[in-house]
């Protein structure tokens, strides 16, 4: 999802893109990672690949979820060392900031204090990328840069019943009652918990316009500045799909971190603010979840 934004973004500028497919290259293996480069020699990277998934994959599949997360960084970032590219982005995530971090989050608070245990593997793996982008930058004034995308949504999202981000999970979960005629949707967790969602092109224009004019050592928060209960959130992807049945809630799965709000106060003072209103933003998701489906899931 994030890559073929950044890719969508990308075919605007004056650029050559160059891109690979997982298929082709393992990026957890580096010898593998390391020829491509060395072929390839890339100028300008972003650094969008990841294995992500919500939070019963994070608290599942905890071993993949920081070797492959720690492994991507580590390879790319050091093969973009030793063939001298010009500059390279390290997309993290808010998950980085410590559970009980004051709100709403700043980049400066990495570090400190415990991470929320359901997805402390993936934010481990971020935060040493991060740190990896900062050590190539102090040793070898690499123009390395990191920054912190929010909850995303778009096209390209995984829509998986378990292992999908909330967003993701609600547009399947709605759409399938809609047309089974369900009387009621289950939303996990007390519905209380506040997050942010920023839709994934508007994420992309950010990356393009930070990798345009940032240079800095500082993380920067990537978001809308505005977040929302969970349990509206769930009423406004109803609404947009179309379900009219009640909405519950599963209170035996967990909440994970109760609120993630970025301070997006860096970003605004840099010339970027978000332009995709949330309904805009679902309403072009949704679209693209029912051009993915066969036409029997219409």
């Amino acid at each position: 999802m994030v890559g073929a934004a950044i890719a969508r973004r990308l075919a605007r500028e004056d650029v050559k893109l160059v891109t690979v497919d997982r298929r082709e290259v393992d990026l957890c293996n580096q010898a593998a990672v390391f020829d491509w480069f060395a072929t390839a020699r890339p100028q300008v990277i972003f650094l969008a690949a990841a294995k992500v998934g919500g939070i019963v994959a994070n608290n599942t599949l905890r071993a993949e979820f920081i070797y492959d997360n720690i492994a991507i960084a580590a390879n790319v970032i050091h093969a973009a060392h030793q063939n001298n590219a010009e500059k390279l982005m390290f997309l993290g995530s808010s998950c980085i900031y410590p559970k009980l971090a004051p709100q709403p989050l700043r980049e400066d608070t990495v570090l400190t204090g415990p991470l929320e245990p359901t997805n402390e593997p993936y934010a481990i793996a971020k935060i040493a990328g991060i740190k990896m982008a900062e050590a190539y930058r102090s040793q070898y004034g690499s123009d390395f840069i990191s920054v912190m995308p929010t909850n995303l949504y778009g096209p390209g999202d995984n829509y998986h019943p378990e292992l999908s981000h909330v967003v993701a999970a609600l547009i399947r979960r709605f759409h399938e009652a809609k047309l089974s005629g369900a009387k009621s949707v289950a939303v996990w967790g007390t519905g209380t918990p506040r997050r942010e969602f920023l839709y994934v092109d508007d994420m992309a224009d950010a990356c393009v316009h930070l990798m345009k004019t940032y240079s800095g050592t500082d993380l920067i928060n990537i978001g809308t500045g505005e977040d929302i209960a969970i349990a509206e959130f769930a009423r406004v992807v109803a609404e947009i799909v179309g379900y009219r049945g009640e909405i519950s809630f599963d209170t035996s799965r967990p909440d994970g971190t109760p609120r993630k709000l970025l301070d997006v106060g860096r970003l605004t003072k840099l010339g970027w603010r978000a332009t995709t209103s949330l309904e805009d933003g679902l309403k072009r998701s949704y679209e693209a979840y029912q051009a993915g489906l066969p036409a029997r899931a219409l």
